[in-house]
């Protein structure tokens, strides 16, 4: 099945879970696409099977709680920030509730963490204003980059390079190999008057860097020259939420929440709306991912909907 205009216009929501009391700040679907991980602010790690449409398992993290929560390459493991007691990053067996190593460093809230698609090594940015590299196997950090202002971060497909969005107007651009000698190129953009940038993401093709903020605003841009190819509007984020948006598994649509609980869709290539799809969130949609192998969609409030098609187009 090929996702097309009308084939995404078909998206219903197959199934509403309510496990949640606090608002979901963060999900992520496994690379395999049959699990979903989410983490709330009432403090829950719940983990849904995708191809079941069920939820598997439920975790608690009351002491720490828990942020920005990603899977890693092992199974049945995830890494997420705190939310309490110190800044620190917490990998996590998920088989049996138990912390397998903490990341200590960060001063501050982190507020971008991402994982590297190829190897056990990820990527954290703090309000500190730093951005630390990190290996699963060691609680030392491997690298640290002075920033000048509150980063955003993400690695490209290949997990050769990272960007670093700095001061919601800059995009630098680091060799994993030699980051240590600085950007090898740095995009200047105009800086966002009204909002921060919260969330930075590539496409699969590795072609466009995708710009998610706390506004009513996303930004799409070549990831080659930095040049600015799409800015979507016209959803709603009237509260100063990091909503974030995310591409198609082809790159070629834009998802993203609102704060009247609908989810916004765009065309990457022309900046077109295709639609807006209304479900049964009550409240603001903060996390909106497609599946990287299954047709379907999850968008989360305090509550998990997962979305597949109704139209058949095969």
């Amino acid at each position: 099945m090929k996702l097309v205009d009308n084939v995404i216009r078909s998206f219903k929501v197959a199934k509403v879970f309510r496990e949640n009391t606090d608002k979901i700040n963060s999900i992520d679907f496994s690379p395999s696409g049959e699990t979903l991980i989410s983490c709330s602010e009432d403090d829950q790690i719940v983990i849904y099977d995708c191809e079941k449409g069920t939820q598997m398992r439920t975790v608690n993290s009351k002491k720490y709680g828990v942020d920005l929560i990603h899977f890693t390459h092992a199974k049945n493991t995830a890494i997420h920030s705190s939310t309490k007691v110190d800044d620190s990053i917490r990998y996590l067996s998920l088989h049996d509730n138990k912390y397998i190593r903490y990341f200590p460093g960060h001063t501050k809230k982190v507020v971008t963490l991402c994982i590297s698609p190829v190897e056990d090594t990820f990527l954290s940015g703090s309000v500190d204003k730093t951005l630390r590299l990190w290996d699963l196997r060691s609680p030392n950090c491997q690298g640290l980059m002075h920033l000048a202002g509150r980063p955003v971060a993400a690695y490209d497909p290949e997990g050769l390079i990272f960007a670093a969005g700095v001061n919601s107007e800059s995009i630098k651009l680091y060799d994993l190999r030699s980051f240590d000698k600085g950007p090898f190129v740095t995009f200047k953009l105009t800086q966002e008057r009204e909002c921060d940038w919260t969330g930075l993401k590539f496409s699969r093709d590795g072609k466009t860097i995708l710009i998610s903020t706390n506004g009513s605003i996303i930004r799409l841009i070549d990831a080659f020259h930095g040049t600015p190819l799409q800015t979507f509007t016209g959803h709603l984020n009237n509260k100063g939420i990091p909503i974030e948006a995310s591409y198609s598994p082809d790159s070629q649509f834009i998802f993203s929440g609102s704060t009247d609980g609908r989810v916004h869709v765009w065309n990457a290539g022309t900046g077109y709306k295709v639609c807006v799809l209304a479900a049964d969130h009550t409240a603001p949609v903060q996390c909106v991912q497609f599946n990287p192998k299954y047709m379907m969609l999850a968008s989360a409030c305090t509550n998990m909907a997962f979305w597949l098609p109704t139209v058949d187009e095969s």
